[in-house]
């Protein structure tokens, strides 16, 4: 059985649902120790037991230790069983993580698998639902991976109540990723939502965002999405497209933000990430690192700047496969290819 430290690096509940994930697709059982033991509440959270039942369940796996406040975790993985799945996170808990995991877990099925999920389709230190829909699923698709994906309502902070789909299918074979040289974006996409707030809070966010991309000759195209939910919520997610990738941006509004404020931290960080010559900004790296070391040998990206979760998705991939990952600077950018 491996054993892996949950405190190494970031320490966060990245590492458990990333293992567990693994664990299933390599049929390796593990144990993992000392869980989110930094962090000021120890242990699995609500959102981190979700994503571990829901892969029990899809794999019928053997658990020891699966409790919110756990801090250690046994976990006997068995064969994907394809079908239909329903699972309610019961808070704002992250949708887009639980989705992650799972879809890590199981593309390797061989027959096609839903999963219906209820939980926070928008809330802090997650990806968004539109970054995942319009950055994170189009990029792994370049990998190979086939999903159909489908928001029925969102849910926010504190009482989520979101809802969505996801199908998995069958995979033959992943492709390599690669683009090494910084790319042409001339367009900016977007979506901001927002549930019972005033009109005027999306299209001062929209504005901000359009003024700060046309300052770099970025085309700007951002849609409005309104709809009403149990919580109060907003939020903006920006996309930039080239031939071979796309770099993503997104900022969850907040009661202490302005909406001229999220609007143009949106755009900035979009264009910060446009500067650098990165071909994948530093949040998708750390979220398809998995993908590229599951690919054939070869895929390489250019990032702006390594992060804590990518160093520690990094270590965390190494006991599991016997890869390494060779970072070279290359102008402002690192370029990382995986050996």
């Amino acid at each position: 059985m491996l054993t892996i430290d949950g405190s190494y690096g970031e320490g966060g509940g990245q590492i458990v649902r990333t293992a567990v994930a693994l664990s299933v697709l390599t049929k390796q059982p593990i144990e993992i120790t000392n869980i989110r033991a930094g962090r000021p509440i120890p242990g699995l959270r609500p959102q981190h037991f979700t994503a571990l039942s829901c892969i029990r369940t899809i794999c019928d796996a053997e658990v020891d230790g699966l409790s919110i406040h756990s801090t250690n975790l046994k976990f006997t993985p068995h064969d994907i069983k394809p079908g239909t799945y329903t699972f309610d996170i019961g808070t704002a808990g992250s949708m887009t993580l639980v989705f992650q995991a799972c879809l890590l877990s199981a593309f390797h099925s061989s027959e096609p698998l839903t999963i219906i999920l209820r939980g926070g389709t928008d809330v802090r230190w997650a990806p968004s639902w539109d970054y995942f829909a319009h950055i994170f699923i189009p990029l792994i698709s370049k990998i190979g991976i086939k999903t159909d994906i489908k928001l029925l309502k969102r849910g926010y902070y504190p009482t989520g109540g979101g809802e969505a789909t996801m199908t998995i299918h069958p995979v033959e074979k992943l492709l390599p990723f690669s683009a090494q040289d910084p790319q042409s974006f001339t367009e900016m996409s977007g979506i901001i939502h927002r549930a019972n707030l005033p009109d005027h809070i999306s299209t001062r966010m929209k504005h901000a965002a359009i003024k700060t991309a046309l300052k770099q000759n970025l085309r700007s195209t951002i849609q409005i999405e309104a709809a009403p939910s149990s919580s109060t919520g907003t939020g903006i997610t920006l996309w930039s497209e080239s031939e071979g990738t796309i770099l993503g941006s997104t900022v969850l509004g907040e009661k202490t933000l302005s909406a001229e404020t999220v609007g143009e931290t949106a755009a900035n960080h979009l264009i910060q990430e446009i500067h650098s010559g990165a071909t994948l900004d530093c949040y998708a790296i750390d979220q398809i690192l998995p993908y590229l070391v599951l690919a054939p040998k070869g895929s390489a990206c250019l990032i702006r700047e390594i992060s804590n979760h990518t160093q520690t998705n990094m270590w965390l991939i190494k006991q599991f496969f016997p890869v390494d990952f060779e970072v070279t600077p290359q102008q402002n950018a690192l370029r990382i290819v995986v050996k």
